[in-house]
């Protein structure tokens, strides 16, 4: 059988079920709740000062260009009106456990990415629903209803296009991509939402006529393979609707990192606040996990290519933002190429998580404060 479009459309035999669900602007949504007078107004949830950066932004904020890791000085600049609202990463853990609560009277099988998004697999669902739509609509009526607050969900048979149909009716709705309408829906979309086709990437597919997800499924893989490696069989199966991975309970995450490319060549010794803005994104992606990571890797790409890391492993885990930054600026120091040597890259990431802790525990490595202000995403 084909699409209108061309496209093969193979039928399924086992078909799984599962759901995306993604908490709408979750941070700024859980600040509007808990203060009325934050309603309808631009909310930011940021630290003010040069080198903060934003964690959320209510819808209302959105519609004048504020995105989460936007420089906060630039949405300052988007929007004077704008409320900055100081991060409580306590507060909002606390909500997200509330959250899994709910997704748990649904499904034993969930993978939380985050605070505020996971997948569920309801291919057998535990509240006698005869549908993952029905599971989802109930799971967003119990949120609205138990937490004053909105989530988008998404309904298919695999990850990618729960994700994909997770986006499609933003915020606070729900669709459902079928897998016999699942090429036919996805074929004119953009590359660009597939996950891990950035701006780069993006540019890479053009540049050899590749501009939707129909282009790319009719691709030759051999080809794709040949300019973009083994991402390239990967891109050409999701483009088919096919994604084979499973939903993984309470996966671990091994890492959080963040990268900057610059825009000319730099030298070591300016790269400061490349180090300290990476080591702050990082921070922030590292609050959603609710674990402490033990060590703190630099990663460098020289001018030819060449790409070095460096590492600290400690008892005591970095504590805020601040204190990541000062440790990777220190790594630098371990870096024996010649004064001269000019890069072209920094990240900065952190890696070997604790399993959870008590709360306790948590608390004082998440939340300890640094010069009188608590930093985090």
């Amino acid at each position: 059988m084909r699409g209108d479009n061309g496209l093969k459309i193979d039928q399924p035999s086992d078909v799984r079920k599962i759901i995306h669900v993604d908490m709408d602007a979750f941070y700024a949504s859980v600040e509007q709740r808990d203060d009325p007078s934050l309603r309808g107004r631009p909310v930011v949830v940021a630290w003010r000062g040069n080198r903060s950066v934003i964690c959320a932004a209510s819808y209302e904020a959105r519609r004048f260009g504020i995105r989460s890791a936007m420089p906060a000085v630039r949405a300052e600049r988007l929007c004077p009106d704008a409320v900055f609202v100081a991060p409580d990463f306590n507060r909002y853990r606390a909500v997200s456990r509330r959250v899994r609560d709910i997704f748990s009277r649904h499904s034993q099988i969930i993978e939380p990415l985050s605070l505020d998004e996971a997948y569920l697999d309801v291919t057998d669902n535990l509240g006698g629903h005869d549908s993952a739509t029905a599971v989802a609509q109930s799971i967003r009526r119990e949120i609205r209803e138990e937490l004053d607050l909105a989530a988008s969900a998404g309904v298919g048979p695999n990850k990618f296009l729960a994700k994909l149909a997770s986006d499609w009716k933003k915020p606070d709705g729900l669709f459902v991509i079928r897998p016999e309408r699942a090429r036919e829906l996805i074929a004119p979309l953009p590359v660009s939402r597939i996950p891990g086709v950035g701006k780069v990437m993006d540019r890479k597919l053009a540049a050899i006529g590749i501009q939707t997800i129909a282009d790319l499924a009719l691709a030759n893989p051999a080809s794709l393979e040949t300019h973009f490696g083994k991402f390239g069989p990967r891109l050409h199966q999701l483009a088919q609707g096919h994604d084979d991975r499973p939903v993984c309970a309470d996966r671990k995450r091994l890492s959080v990192s963040a990268e900057d490319t610059f825009a000319s060549d730099l030298p070591l010794q300016a790269l400061d606040d490349h180090i300290r803005r990476m080591a702050e994104r990082t921070w922030q992606a590292a609050q959603k996990m609710n674990r402490a990571a033990h060590t703190v890797v630099l990663k460098l790409k020289t001018s030819d290519f060449r790409i070095l890391t460096r590492s600290q492993t400690s008892m005591i885990p970095p504590g805020s933002a601040s204190e990541l930054a000062l440790i990777a600026l220190d790594l630098r120091h371990r870096v024996q190429l010649p004064e001269s040597t000019l890069y072209r890259l920094v990240g900065v990431g952190l890696s070997g998580f604790e399993d959870e802790k008590s709360d306790v525990l948590q608390s004082e490595l998440f939340d300890r404060p640094v010069g009188g202000q608590m930093l985090g995403k």
